[in-house]
């Protein structure tokens, strides 16, 4: 893991670096400047827009209590989408402005819970995780909401028993008596 990552942060800024270079010379260096200033202004207002579209998304899914799982993810690739649209180059922008398709973020975010499912499942063993073909979990038991057996209790209030006058209760001075008085 720590290869790649060493590779990604060798590599990326390398191809970055040769993208603008070639760009600049067919363009020129102020147009090169100028496109990556626009693209990451506007790829920070275009992240920053969906960002709280997908945060108010989360916090409706809270309050009626659905898990905003898929929501979850949605608001992760676009962090990822508007940090690498912040990040001068033309790849990165391409890559984040990608992440900021709803379509394309879509299919990444059903890829990623899939990916993520199995992990989770293999890390817990043999909790029932959703995976990408499954909508939910198997229930364990019935659904209480389906009118399933109602076990019926009855309850009653145990009080402490009442203090004695040498600071201990009268059960537990009854409890110290000798076992031929009771």
């Amino acid at each position: 893991m720590l290869a790649r990552l060493l590779l990604l942060f060798i590599t990326v800024p390398l191809i970055e670096l040769f993208l603008l270079v070639q760009l600049g010379e067919r363009i020129g260096l102020a147009a090169t400047v100028a496109l990556v200033v626009v693209t990451g202004i506007l790829g920070a207002s275009l992240a920053r827009q969906q960002g709280l579209a997908t945060w108010s998304r989360f916090q409706q899914e809270s309050a009626a209590g659905r898990p905003p799982g898929r929501t979850l993810l949605d608001g992760l690739l676009i962090l990822v989408a508007g940090a690498v649209l912040l990040t001068p180059g033309l790849l990165t922008d391409l890559t984040g402005f990608a992440l900021l398709v709803p379509p394309i973020r879509s299919l990444l975010s059903r890829r990623l819970e899939g990916w993520l499912a199995g992990r989770v499942g293999r890390a817990v063993g043999d909790i029932p995780v959703p995976g990408p073909r499954q909508k939910s979990p198997p229930r364990v038991g019935p659904d209480p909401g389906a009118g399933g057996p109602v076990i019926e209790v009855e309850a009653r209030v145990v009080r402490d028993a009442p203090e004695t006058s040498a600071g201990t209760s009268a059960e537990s001075s009854a409890s110290r008596e000798p076992e031929g008085n009771r």
